[in-house]
């Protein structure tokens, strides 16, 4: 077994290719084949020692990497119960679910928890099903996960068409536009199960207009749709409130956490729903259920999320940097990079840079690399470079990634001068 004690870049690489995805391997390749060891708070540390600052992570690091709260949970797990056996009652799961449902929309009383967000959809899926919901309508852009369910809500033929044939039923309807999805709703009065997001994360940083989620949610009570609301990126503080539900004050039937969940230690997500859309699985506890659903460690990790949200002020620290960091990059894009067409739209810690070319998105997210900061391209949108940073962010990590990206936005600017000249042509 010491061969697989240590490994060099290169080794790793190998592995990659032989047991694991040479795309992965591949994409390594162009991003300067860094290995990613360490990670503390807002910083990765690489197999040669190099520091990077995580600007992504895909919305888990809210409370950035390792916060002593949740590690401190979780050790006290690891040393006592870690994993349960499912035939009798936990303490930590009482615990996890008593502290998410203690920050989430009144109502929202019963607790299903799994490992990740597509397993929180499928849940949401299948309670839909349970109540009779058998059409599915989600967003043109929404992204929710790519198990063959989940896939179905995902509206992106890239992803849908090798897989296909998904769910039946499913329509998908513009993001933003309630009278589109009204006119389902009518023609299936009773039938249909909604889901959407309070923003587009994986579909670029897309924010829909104020009062749309009041409007969706007044549709689908009219016509006795379900609505399932998908915070899995947006929650836990992400947008500068507990949920992105919150600044309309929006109860959903079914509300959709993860990513964050588990304090960026252990992976898990949560499908928090109604007494009513969650009483099939009172009736029949067995109906739908995980092996690791509710694992003490996991658990843990909830309550230690939960409490350094709370306790370090991260929802409001979240609101002030998207304050401070949206029109930070909007001036820099504005001083480097005038004559190539883009948009800097955020709501709080969730903040996307929109190219009208894809090229130069790729382009700038490599740039950023390079820079020693890392930043996610959008799935669902690949013209999109988002940010997703942890709150725990410290005056001096604000200034070097805002350094950073401008020596990013000026390293674009000169590699592709081509399209100045015609833009000002």
């Amino acid at each position: 077994m010491e061969q697989y004690a240590a490994m060099d870049n290169a080794r790793v690489s190998q592995v990659y290719r032989q047991n694991l995805s040479s795309g992965r391997a591949r994409l390594a390749e162009v991003l300067g084949g860094q290995v990613e060891v360490e990670s503390s708070g807002a910083w990765i540390t690489t197999s040669d020692g190099e520091k990077i600052l995580n600007a992504g992570g895909y919305g888990v690091f809210i409370t950035g990497a390792r916060h002593p709260a949740v590690v401190r949970a979780v050790e006290r797990q690891l040393h006592s119960h870690p994993i349960g056996t499912r035939i009798f009652l936990e303490p930590a799961a009482a615990r996890a679910a008593q502290a998410l449902t203690s920050v989430t929309p009144p109502g929202l009383e019963r607790v299903h928890f799994s490992g990740s967000g597509t397993e929180a959809v499928e849940a949401a899926l299948k309670m839909a099903r349970l109540s009779g919901r058998h059409r599915l309508v989600s967003m043109v852009g929404g992204y929710h996960g790519k198990t063959l369910g989940a896939l179905s809500v995902t509206a992106k033929s890239a992803f849908q068409d090798p897989f296909r044939p998904l769910l039946p039923n499913v329509s998908h309807v513009p993001f933003g536009d309630v009278a589109a999805l009204t006119d389902i709703l009518a023609r299936y009065p009773g039938e249909v199960c909604v889901i959407v997001e309070p923003v587009q994360g994986e579909g670029g940083v897309v924010i829909p207009r104020r009062g749309y989620l009041s409007e969706v949610r007044a549709a689908c009570t009219e016509f006795g749709a379900l609505l399932v609301v998908d915070e899995i990126q947006t929650g836990l503080g992400r947008l500068g409130a507990w949920w992105g539900v919150d600044a309309e004050e929006v109860r959903p039937d079914i509300l959709l956490s993860g990513k964050a969940l588990g304090g960026a230690v252990v992976p898990v997500a949560a499908t928090i729903a109604t007494a009513e859309a969650f009483a099939a699985l009172d009736r029949d506890p067995v109906l739908h259920t995980s092996t690791f659903s509710a694992a003490p460690i996991a658990m843990a990790a909830v309550c230690g999320a939960i409490r350094a949200i709370e306790e370090d002020g991260l929802v409001q620290r979240a609101e002030a940097l998207g304050n401070l960091l949206t029109p930070t990059l909007t001036r820099i894009m504005g001083e480097r990079l005038p004559h190539h067409p883009h948009v800097v739209r955020g709501a709080g810690l969730l903040i996307g840079v929109e190219f009208m070319d894809p090229a130069m998105a790729a382009d700038l997210f490599i740039a950023l690399v390079s820079h020693n900061v890392v930043a996610n391209l959008s799935l669902n949108s690949d013209h999109v470079v988002r940010f997703t940073p942890p709150a725990t962010l410290t005056d001096s990590d604000v200034e070097f990634f805002v350094e950073r990206f401008e020596r990013a936005a000026r390293q674009v600017a000169d590699r592709n001068p081509e399209y100045e000249v015609l833009a000002d042509a």
